[in-house]
């Protein structure tokens, strides 16, 4: 897949991440771990980051899916479950089935803690942005465009998206996982300012 190549916390480590935490939300929730592995494993398949646009990623998407031997009902359950688990800016929801909770709790989970600190300046980096500015603000409401494209730091991206997620979380198992990793972030993004500001001296 595309995604192994990639340097910016969507590659294949990823994948394999979410996965195995979805295959692991799903057996404490009682989901169905088939559907969720395959949803979890093609999850960025039509990711708008990882192709010129989404339409040209779903288009690669359901190209793959016409190659398996799926039953409609399944295969329309995995599309839906891709479809809607994005973070998008805040506005994306997950589909009504606990299936695609599980695996947006999964997705969710690996932007947090130490893999998610990790993955935000890799992704920063592999995009030219900023480390920190004190003068720029984080964002308090944005579109899908201005959350896409505006102008933001890796510091600023914790407060526009990553601290947010402990309370979008959908499954009550995601929702333990999220805190304790949020938890951890919130200690790393407040040393992070004490030595930016030699505060910590």
């Amino acid at each position: 897949m595309e995604a192994s190549r990639h340097s910016d916390g969507h590659d294949w480590s990823h994948i394999e991440r979410v996965t195995t935490l979805a295959v692991k939300l799903a057996r404490h929730m009682g989901a169905d771990p088939f559907i969720c592995e395959l949803s979890a494993l093609l999850h960025d398949v039509p990711d708008e980051k990882l192709n010129d646009s989404l339409e040209a990623g779903m288009a690669k998407l359901h190209a793959w899916l016409d190659t398996q031997p799926l039953d409609p009902a399944t295969r329309e359950l995995v599309v839906n479950i891709i479809s809607t688990i994005s973070y998008a800016g805040g506005q994306g929801a997950a589909d009504h089935s606990l299936e695609a909770q599980v695996v947006q709790d999964a997705d969710r989970l690996d932007a947090l803690g130490a893999i998610g600190i990790a993955r935000t300046f890799a992704f920063s980096g592999a995009r030219g942005r900023e480390m920190y500015d004190p003068s720029l603000p984080p964002r308090k409401q944005m579109t899908r465009e201005e959350y896409r494209n505006g102008r933001s730091t890796t510091i600023n991206h914790f407060y526009e998206k990553l601290f947010k997620l402990k309370d979008l979380m959908n499954t009550s198992y995601g929702k333990k996982l999220a805190q304790q990793r949020h938890e951890y972030m919130v200690q790393y993004v407040e040393q992070f300012k004490k030595e930016w500001e030699s505060a910590d001296i």
